[in-house]
């Protein structure tokens, strides 16, 4: 198999995630991390810390681990559910386990989202509270 042989069928299987079965998830996921980082991101403007993470880690990468111990409580276990939604998705679809999609999916569905959102919502807020 060449490499370009492989990359398409890991493209081709991380599409076909989309539909079918425990397609649920590819909507329920995001909207849980969606929910999570909005709720962080109030808390932020309410606290007056800065928006969330690319402001803060450029700013003082000090804060580097503090911010990932706040994702990480924050959506670990939206991410821990979508590594094991998407590991019985492969099993139920191709009757084996490829944990490495499984981890991409799970980032994509439930990491990505989070760091989208949070900062907007900080900032937002922060701009509406002001006087």
């Amino acid at each position: 198999m060449t490499r370009h042989e492989f990359f398409a069928r890991v493209w081709e299987m991380l599409i076909g995630r989309v539909d079918g079965p425990l397609s649920f998830r590819t909507i329920v996921q995001p909207a849980v991390a969606a929910i999570f980082a909005i709720r962080a991101g109030l808390r932020d403007a309410r606290e007056g810390r800065a928006p969330f993470f690319f402001s803060r880690v450029f700013v003082n990468p000090a804060h580097g681990l503090h911010l990932f111990r706040e994702v990480r409580k924050d959506v670990g276990k939206v991410f821990i559910v979508a590594i094991v939604l998407d590991l019985i998705y492969e099993l139920i679809v191709y009757r084996w386990v490829y944990p490495g999609q499984a981890v991409i999916v799970a980032t994509v569905l439930a990491v990505v989202p989070y760091l989208l959102i949070r900062g907007p919502v900080t900032r937002v807020m922060r701009r509406q509270s002001r006087p």
